[in-house]
């Protein structure tokens, strides 16, 4: 292998390696910043290192024998943390060929990774913190990456970061796992945010750009980590595996959503040959197990069998909407929301007409939450276009173009309101 090669392989190595070396540091030395710094640490050495000597037979174990050492050193120089220092030296006593650390690595890697996760996404941080950190520590994006995505400066999100870091820090929090009560109500803050990562990708707020699937699947991998490490007995597990479902269905439309040119292509009009049929496989599968483990009204399970009912639809004519709207009508109970009540007030229009859709638009049309939200004049345009009034309708659609900060979809809606002549 030549030294180019090897530099590669050593930085895929550590790509892959990198969350879980940060996790089981960050539980160690409390601090995320010195966990990242660690890391880093030993990539340097392993860069260093491996052209001579070769790739490790398990390359994980060693950069994490490397950063431990590295964290003795620290500990050792800051006069801080003796007791762990203690632990660390005796854990690394007869360990050259890194086999014990691996061992121990696997026996609690689930708890120090999860751990990392729900820290990250402590509600004691803003909600736009939260998703931020959880793609620089997790994600391992950097922060020019994640701005890119958002659409924000790369100060923006360093600073946001670096608050989250303070934030996390003087609040003293152990980098563990929450039991009971307590993990129910953090595992609603990890899910958010890996939903909101997610949605980001998938309709993208603004900007030019209507999809970003690199955030999809940041997003999804996210969702799979957490499915693979939650406990087994954890009630709230469900909920994990709702959302995993919902991510992987809503993804496999990825494909099918922009046409040649960038520009929107409806639900109803998608190419459906372009869907991903692994992903709905997927999809299908999490969906079937948060049932299985009695989750079949929660809030993510029940958004993931709106998507199968799409993924099931071999055509627009097929699409059960009379179950469509059933389910939204159940999952309104659980999730009390404006944008449910739109989304709802849609499939009512497609099952039993557009005059029904409108009725339920009339009840939610004053909520403060909606009045600047594009897709609410966007659902009664389409409503009043099908109603066959066409002056109406372009009113609206005009109105839902002005209020989008995305480009490719106030395109869209512009366009819709010039077939209303």
């Amino acid at each position: 292998m030549t030294a180019g090669e090897t530099h590669q392989a050593i930085e895929a190595i550590f790509r892959m390696e990198r969350a879980r070396l940060i996790a089981s540091l960050a539980r160690f030395a409390g601090n995320i910043d010195l966990a990242e710094e660690m890391a880093q640490d030993a990539l340097l050495i392993a860069l260093a290192e491996w052209p001579r000597t070769g790739v490790p037979a398990n390359p994980g174990a060693w950069l994490m024998t490397a950063a431990k050492h590295r964290a003795i050193d620290v500990a050792r120089r800051d006069r801080m943390r003796e007791r762990k220092h203690e632990e660390i030296a005796r854990e690394l006593d007869g360990e050259a060929d890194g086999t014990d650390v691996n061992a121990a690595l696997d026996d609690d890697l689930g708890d120090e990774l999860l751990g990392l996760i729900f820290t990250a996404c402590h509600p004691i941080v803003s909600a736009d913190a939260r998703a931020a950190l959880t793609l620089r520590v997790i994600g391992g994006l950097t922060t020019d990456e994640i701005a890119r995505a958002f659409l924000s400066s790369e100060v923006t999100i360093a600073q946001r970061i670096v608050r989250a870091k303070k934030t996390i820090g003087k609040a003293g929090l152990s980098f563990e796992v929450p039991r009971g009560a307590e993990r129910a109500a953090r595992l609603s803050s990890v899910l958010e945010v890996v939903y909101l990562i997610f949605n980001e990708g998938y309709a993208a707020t603004a900007g030019d750009d209507l999809v970003r699937p690199s955030l999809c699947l940041e997003a999804q991998r996210l969702g799979r980590i957490l499915a693979a490490l939650m406990p087994e007995e954890a009630p709230e597990k469900s909920e994990v595996f709702g959302l995993l479902a919902l991510m992987e269905i809503q993804a496999s439309r990825l494909p099918a959503r922009t046409g040649p040119d960038g520009a929107v292509v409806p639900l109803t009009e998608q190419n459906r040959a372009r869907w991903d049929p692994l992903l709905i496989r997927r999809g299908f599968e999490a969906l079937a197990r948060a049932e299985a483990l009695g989750g079949a009204d929660g809030p993510y399970a029940l958004q993931a069998a709106l998507a199968a009912c799409h993924a099931r639809a071999l055509g627009p004519a097929d699409t059960d909407w009379p179950r469509i709207a059933a389910l939204y009508d159940r999952l309104r109970i659980v999730m009390l929301s404006p944008v449910v009540d739109l989304n709802r007030a849609i499939a009512h229009s497609m099952a039993y007409g557009p005059e029904s859709g409108l009725r339920l638009l009339d009840e939610i049309a004053d909520d403060a939450a909606l009045r600047h939200y594009a897709p609410l004049p966007a659902a009664k345009g389409d409503f009043l276009f099908r109603a066959g009034r066409r002056a109406e309708a372009r009113v609206e659609f005009e109105a839902a173009a002005k209020l989008t900060r995305n480009g490719r979809e106030a395109a869209f809606l512009l366009a819709r309101a010039e077939a209303c002549d």
